[in-house]
């Protein structure tokens, strides 16, 4: 980090579990209060909580009153509509726009205004838009959106800061569904990209973080995917 987070006020949306858990803990440990927000938000040791839900405005709009001014925003939600396009549903690609472009809109129309000076919004984007796969036409088409809306929110929304954050494949508990095939998953990852390993929740909340607290970072879609995106 090249700034401070003491005192700081930041809100994490979607950040009940993994990464924006460990990115919530690590923020409290530099001196930051934390609200975690979410439709099922659970509270931390360290961390309040509030609900709120990227597919409607009235919820955006009502969670912005109640934190009230705050200094960063992070919004690390995701709804996947994974599969082939010839099965794809509509309301589950509008639901996965909510929560990676149409949602993240509203909370920069909402809480712009009341981000303090020197603040910063950080969206999730993913190693998917530069890795496009059969069966994540959605996924990758909704994290490149990621990465131009940030562009495009930095100068509309400027001196606020935004930037978008691209992880790789995290060990971050959403990959434990595969069972006993994670770990060959893993090994196969870790064996193609350049850095010979899947990422940390650590790795992920570390560079978030950096994001957040340079004052000259803005505008930037930052890569820590272990370049996995070249492999």
């Amino acid at each position: 980090m090249t700034g401070s987070m003491d005192g700081k006020k930041l809100v994490i949306i979607g950040g009940s579990s993994g990464i924006g858990r460990q990115l919530a803990a690590d923020a409290v440990d530099a001196g930051a209060t934390v609200v975690l927000a979410g439709r099922n938000p659970r509270a931390s040791a360290t961390a309040s909580s509030a609900t709120v839900d990227l597919g409607n405005e009235e919820s955006i709009a009502r969670l912005a009153q109640d934190v009230g001014q705050i200094d960063y925003l992070v919004s690390v939600a995701a709804d996947h509509a994974n599969g082939p396009v010839a099965a794809l549903d509509r309301a589950a690609v509008t639901r996965a726009f909510d929560a990676k472009v149409i949602g993240p809109i509203m909370l920069a129309k909402h809480f712009g205004p009341r981000i303090r000076e020197g603040g910063a919004i950080l969206l999730f984007s993913g190693v998917a838009a530069w890795r496009p796969a059969p069966g994540r036409a959605v996924m990758a088409t909704t994290n490149g959106a990621v990465s131009f809306l940030a562009e495009a929110l930095a100068v509309e929304l400027a001196p606020i800061r935004v930037n978008a954050l691209s992880p790789g494949i995290v060990d971050s508990g959403a990959w434990d569904g595969m069972g006993e095939n994670k770990n060959d998953f893993f090994a196969g990852i870790a064996a193609a990209n350049p850095a010979r390993r899947v990422g940390s929740t650590a790795d992920i909340a570390a560079t978030a973080l950096l994001a957040l607290t340079n004052p000259f970072m803005t505008g930037t879609t930052l890569h820590a995917d272990g370049g996995g995106r070249l492999a």
